[in-house]
């Protein structure tokens, strides 16, 4: 809302060339939103715009900026806005700004950089690939057991300029390995002459640097902590990891999940900035898999054909019938992706969810079985006024048949994340699209099966 109303300003001023106002307007304006204005504008004119901003400022609007428009603003910027850029970047934010550069502006940046935030940012991308290695700053504060609070204060005021936050102060030993965190309020309550170690409980918890960043969004949550330590395979402390750099990490992941979830590759940008042939590659090929899906549910109808000449009204009944499957197939995997993600439960409680979703799809089955069997003879009731043993006998056929298809479509949607997982698969790919057409197939061969069954009469 707020940068609806201040757009139409900034455009007008851009428009007269009004830098000197422009520059009085956007000091008062939060980075998220002047990096939104940036965005719209041409290249040219966005680095004319960025060089009004104060350095600090000037960073944090860069940090907010989607990857490719960073990208587009480096290759405009001097040597000097280069490294007045990198040098007002938290460490983190260096490091994944690198990640998304093209080989040929990766080295220009790093030679604007100062030798000190090189070696940092070299020893970061050293690190795997989505490890917390690549999102933790080295950029915290540290004390001794043994020190007084008086010097520990002391200490804190002294590099509190270049710490990302004070929230948490870490208490190393001699070989800097961590042995607690202390909040910033303990030492703040403390008397000056108490020793840090009086303090300590020496119960904390931190993350190892060749964690998943997933798990950095996960302990974050849980221990309701606004940073945790990242320690290496040795203990020793070498960074943390802060509340604000997981919120896009778990925005990531949930975006990615989602996307997989609709039977498409998870983009590897934001969608306003994929190209269209691109976003065309990321869906094509779930969309042939589908594709060949619903080949093989005609190929399967046309095994019927002769059922269905004989008895022409089982064919009104097919989309009710495998669209209820699907949709207690997707209802049940979006639940069972969800719980895994959120590690409610894990790969080893496959027979405790078997047992669940056995117990749900049955009770869900039978209803949506009453309701379809209740239906149809109302449905005959009315159009002729009497119900025949031929009505009773469909009505039964597409009862049991709805109470089979959902019973199905529930424990494969419940299954089939965990079948994934032991595969090593992503379990967001047995996606809504995907158990649904595993269930059409299904679902008409369970429906005719029943239908021979009780009408085998008529239809001889």
């Amino acid at each position: 809302m707020f940068v609806q109303l201040l757009k139409p300003e900034f455009d007008e001023l851009i428009q007269k060339k009004d830098w000197i106002t422009l520059k009085e307007v956007l000091s008062d304006v939060p980075p998220a939103d002047i990096a939104e204005l940036l965005v719209e504008l041409e290249g040219d004119v966005a680095v004319v715009v960025f060089r009004l901003l104060k350095k600090p400022i000037a960073a944090d609007v860069f940090a907010e900026l989607p990857s490719n428009k960073g990208v587009t603003l480096l290759e405009l910027f001097t040597k000097q806005q280069l490294s007045d850029v990198m040098s007002n970047l938290e460490p983190d934010e260096q490091v994944a700004l690198m990640e998304e550069l093209p080989g040929d502006l990766t080295q220009r940046v790093m030679n604007s950089m100062k030798p000190s935030d090189q070696l940092q940012v070299k020893k970061l991308l050293g690190y795997p690939e989505d490890s917390v290695g690549r999102l933790m700053t080295p950029r915290y504060v540290r004390v001794k057991s043994d020190w007084s609070v008086k010097r520990s204060m002391a200490h804190i005021r002294k590099y509190a300029a270049m710490a990302e936050t004070l929230n948490v102060i870490y208490v190393v030993d001699d070989r800097e390995k961590l042995i607690d965190d202390l909040r910033i309020t303990e030492l703040i309550v403390a008397e000056d002459d108490e020793t840090i170690s009086a303090l300590m409980d020496e119960n904390f918890s931190a993350l190892s640097v060749l964690d998943d960043q997933e798990e950095a969004v996960k302990m974050l949550a849980k221990y309701d902590r606004v940073a945790l330590p990242v320690v290496d395979t040795d203990g020793v402390l070498v960074g943390i990891v802060t509340v604000d750099d997981v919120i896009d990490v778990a925005e990531e992941e949930t975006t990615e999940d989602m996307q997989k979830m609709a039977a498409m590759d998870a983009l590897d940008d934001y969608y306003s900035q994929t190209p269209i042939l691109q976003m065309v590659k990321k869906r094509l090929g779930w969309l042939v898999v589908l594709f060949v899906g619903q080949i093989l549910t005609a190929l399967t109808m046309g095994q019927y054909e002769e059922l269905l000449s004989k008895i022409v009204f089982l064919s009104f009944f097919v989309p009710l019938i495998i669209s209820s499957g699907g949709n207690s197939g997707a209802q049940a995997a979006t639940l069972v992706i969800r719980a895994l993600a959120t590690d409610d439960i894990d790969a080893d409680d496959w027979k405790k969810v078997f047992f669940r979703e056995l117990t749900s799809g049955l009770v869900l089955g039978i209803l949506i079985g009453l309701l379809g069997f209740i239906t149809l003879l109302v449905w005959d009731f009315t159009a002729s006024g009497y119900i025949d043993q031929q009505s009773i006998l469909t009505a039964l056929v597409i009862g049991l048949s709805l109470l089979s298809i959902v019973l199905f479509g529930n424990f494969i949607g419940a299954m089939l994340p965990f079948i994934l997982s032991k595969l090593g698969l992503d379990p967001a790919v047995s996606s809504a699209p995907f158990v649904a057409t595993v269930v059409d197939v299904s679902g008409i061969i369970i429906y005719f099966s029943i239908a021979i069954l009780f009408l085998r009469e008529i239809i001889l």
